[in-house]
């Protein structure tokens, strides 16, 4: 199998199987989805679920939220993984937001990460959720579900896959692949334990096809 035809099938099997896929966190506005994709760092979206409601409320703009001291917002974010960076992140980038932004989330990738607690995933899913932009955030999920099947090969780095995959993966389908392979990941092709017997990519799957005995 070609990697081109592995590309294809596996693009095509979500296509039709995951048509609406898209990002469990939950946001009413691009400001929102920053904030809570920096929360979401080595956190469960679940976790960030649940705190947000009350953060947004507190603090529902760039501007509210700049006006805010770190110690404010841990009492809105205490139960999230390290919560004392990532408020002291969040104030910083609402800062810079309104400064140097007037407030605007940037459609840019380069700029995205200017803001402090914004790195190349994150600035990367803005673009793609946001902006619906052909880019491709590479998480722990995407990275791992990538070599498992085949998508890449010895891959080193985040930045290697998603160089990898922007070469194969279509444009017009970077923003909602990033969604398949992450939840592909989440809920079937768990790290530890893959759920190989209830996958539907199975055929084209190179770890399923290396691990398994005819």
């Amino acid at each position: 199998m070609t990697i081109e035809d592995r590309y294809r099938h596996i693009l095509e099997w979500f296509a039709v199987n995951m048509p609406n896929a898209q990002t469990e966190l939950n946001y009413s506005n691009p400001f929102e989805l920053l904030v809570a994709v920096i929360l979401s760092a080595q956190c469960t979206d679940k976790r960030v679920n649940m705190v947000t409601p009350r953060l947004f409320s507190a603090f529902p703009t760039p501007e509210a939220m700049a006006a805010a001291t770190p110690e404010q917002l841990l009492e809105y974010i205490h139960s999230v993984s390290y919560p004392n960076s990532k408020a002291k992140h969040l104030v910083e980038m609402s800062r810079k937001l309104v400064t140097d932004f007037e407030g605007k989330i940037p459609d840019d990738v380069d700029k995205l990460q200017t803001l402090p607690g914004v790195g190349r995933k994150t600035a990367n899913i803005i673009a793609a959720v946001i902006y619906n932009q052909p880019a491709m955030p590479v998480d722990t999920h995407v990275f791992r579900i990538s070599e498992r099947l085949g998508l890449t090969t010895n891959s080193k780095n985040p930045l290697q896959t998603e160089r990898e995959l922007v070469r194969f993966i279509p444009p017009h389908l970077l923003p909602i692949a990033h969604h398949w392979l992450i939840l592909h990941g989440r809920y079937v092709c768990l790290a530890r334990k893959p759920k190989c017997d209830e996958c539907g990519l199975k055929a084209w799957c190179r770890y399923y096809s290396s691990n398994t005995s005819e």
